[in-house]
């Protein structure tokens, strides 16, 4: 074989092996979220069951909650709370706004505002739903943050391996949840 058939040959092959790692990345960071959620019953308190570590909620160890509750302009407010080191409870106000319509499954939040308008949006995607709207797992493209919320302060055995199977459906890694003192 000539250098030119070679060089066409070893062409081919990176671009063939090229397309390969971009499809293969483009697959991964596809983040498949519930197929509808009803807003009023996903609305209310949550309780944090589980989350991956994120530098945000080091100083909660326990208590931690997130309430949800409809305004006018068609906004969620979001309130998180959560007891810190001290005792004291810590609390985190912020806004979410609905980004997909035909889902209600993808979703982004800010905690910061500067003279009304909030800045720095957050993914915040709901990958699980419980049928009754009993759990909740909630996470981004990225797969940097995950939370795993419940109506109730705790879950049973069973409906933890229910949610370890949608977080590592999801392509989370179900052994770096931290479990949540409630």
């Amino acid at each position: 074989m000539n250098s030119a058939m070679k060089l066409l040959l070893m062409g081919c092959l990176v671009i063939l092996l090229s397309g390969m790692v971009i499809g293969c990345a483009q697959h991964q960071s596809q983040l498949k979220t519930v197929s509808s959620v009803e807003l009023p019953r996903y609305l209310g308190k949550w309780y944090e069951i589980a989350r991956l570590p994120n530098r945000f909620q080091n100083h909660c160890i326990g208590e931690v909650t997130a309430s949800y509750k409809q305004l006018e302009g068609g906004d969620i407010q979001v309130i998180n709370r959560c007891r810190d080191q001290q005792g004291e409870m810590d609390e985190a106000k912020g806004v979410a706004r609905i980004v997909d319509d035909s889902t209600n499954a993808k979703l982004e939040v800010s905690f910061v505002s500067l003279l009304g308008w909030s800045l720095f949006w957050g993914d915040y995607w709901i990958l699980g739903l419980g049928s009754d709207y009993d759990y909740a797992v909630v996470g981004m493209p990225s797969r940097k943050y995950l939370w795993v919320l419940s109506r109730q302060p705790e879950i049973t055995t069973e409906k933890w391996s229910v949610i370890e199977k949608i977080v590592q459906a999801a392509g989370y890694d179900p052994g770096r949840l931290i479990r949540t003192d409630q």
